[in-house]
């Protein structure tokens, strides 16, 4: 019965999107195509495999205890496998380079290979997923200064210059095995608590680091590299050397992606408004959707008016081929698999919502300053029965409807969560 009246409420809707010449079923296959990148660190609250009972540094907090954290790669692919099976449309893995394998060899960041990514890349292809990379550039004690590229000590510096130069060959691992462009994306921590004298110096550093990183050319059907900004962090809240100024400036130079954080910038701005702005000038750009609480708090997703805000942006003006959607978000006072679930089914149908929209209509009412027929429009689309398309799009794909996916999250912790 539940079934015949999710049927019945989609034919109601889809007769309904037909008077605004929107075909749901379009819809619902260009939803299946858009790729959105998990992130592995949910799973483990950014411990990863180097040194997992080491501590966190470079401002990142994970905050919370509940319990099931996964300990192990296996541990973690498994509870990633639970989440694939509870959030449709096409998914990849965001992975940072502490999640590598060794097989019990020390490895220092400098001597990271595609080798001990390999059980990675083969999960990833019995997934049928492509992989995402970050240098790891926090938690270690060449970053314990609070600098890590820009840092004064030449050999510091080399230090992390390796280690990025050797995450762009994982990348590119990634992206000749899995046949999909691995984006690889860079933020460092560096920065000072206090007021600076020498704010020049640290910049001029770090853009001699990075042309260093990025003069070996790796062909884009591999791999892309991506800059990562901040405003502020814990232990440099006076001055972050890696701002959006100088990242959005190197990038445009470079031709590089800018990432756009959604927590990484003053409490009034948005990174949606940022979209078609930069959208101008670089050929790519890298989302870590986030919600930032309490400015870069890195909350799970909810379906809120920024997230509909970046979705509405990306299908308006027909970015989906050069916006790579990650999402970044890491809450450990919650079941983790849920956290991914919650978050990564948000921004779904937040773009399902964006592809439902009549933008046509709403765009002519623009350029004829018809603001009264614009404004009635948004606010009669937030009751459009797009619930009804979600429902049945989940259905169709045999994902769970509703708060079904809550009921299996609650069976795997029962089973393996809690005996860990």
């Amino acid at each position: 019965m539940i079934k015949d009246n999710l049927v019945k409420s989609y034919e109601l809707a889809k007769e309904f999107y037909k008077n605004y010449n929107i075909d749901t079923q379009e819809v619902m296959k260009k939803l299946n195509e858009i790729p959105i990148s998990m992130h592995c660190w949910q799973g483990d609250d950014v411990s990863g495999f180097e040194n997992p009972n080491g501590e966190l540094s470079g401002g990142i907090q994970s905050t919370g205890n509940h319990f099931g954290k996964a300990r192990t790669p296996d541990e973690l692919r498994a509870d990633l496998e639970k989440a694939f099976e509870l959030i449709p449309g096409k998914k990849r893995l965001n992975l940072h380079a502490i999640y590598l394998e060794t097989d019990g060899e020390n490895v220092d960041r400098d001597e990271i290979e595609p080798k001990h990514f390999k059980n990675w890349v083969e999960w990833a292809k019995k997934n049928n997923i492509g992989l995402d990379f970050n240098p790891t550039l926090f938690s270690h004690k060449y970053a314990d200064d609070g600098m890590t590229l820009s840092h004064p000590n030449k050999e510091i510096r080399e230090f992390w210059i390796e280690h990025v130069k050797r995450s762009r060959k994982i990348s590119e691992y990634f992206g000749k095995e899995l046949g999909t462009p691995s984006v690889m994306n860079i933020w460092i921590p560096d920065g000072f608590k206090d007021i600076p004298v020498d704010r020049l110096g640290p910049r001029k550093r770090l853009k001699d680091s990075l042309d260093k990183i990025l003069e070996e050319k790796i062909d884009p059907k591999y791999h892309l590299d991506a800059v990562e900004s901040k405003l502020f962090g814990i232990g440099s809240e006076s001055y972050v050397v890696g701002s959006h100024e100088f990242y959005m400036g190197y990038a445009i130079k470079n031709d590089t992606l800018v990432c756009l954080d959604a927590g990484h910038f003053h409490p009034t701005e948005t990174i949606s408004n940022k979209i078609s702005a930069l959208s101008l000038f670089t050929n790519e750009i890298l989302l870590h959707v986030s919600r930032p609480v309490r400015w870069d708090s890195d909350h799970v997703v909810l379906l809120d008016e920024e997230l509909q805000a970046i979705a509405s942006e990306i299908i308006r003006n027909d970015l989906l081929d050069r916006v790579h959607i990650g999402l970044d978000f890491f809450d450990a006072s919650i079941n983790r698999i849920a956290a991914w679930t919650i978050g990564t089914r948000n921004m779904m149908k937040a773009l399902l919502i964006a592809l439902l929209e009549p933008s046509e209509i709403l765009m002519d009412a623009e350029k004829n300053f018809d603001f009264t027929k614009r404004l009635a429009m948004l606010e009669e689309l937030k009751s459009f029965p797009w619930q009804a398309v979600w429902n049945y799009y989940c259905y169709i794909n045999e994902y769970p409807i509703g708060l079904d996916w809550l009921d299996e999250v609650n069976k795997y912790e029962e089973q393996v969560l809690s005996n860990r």
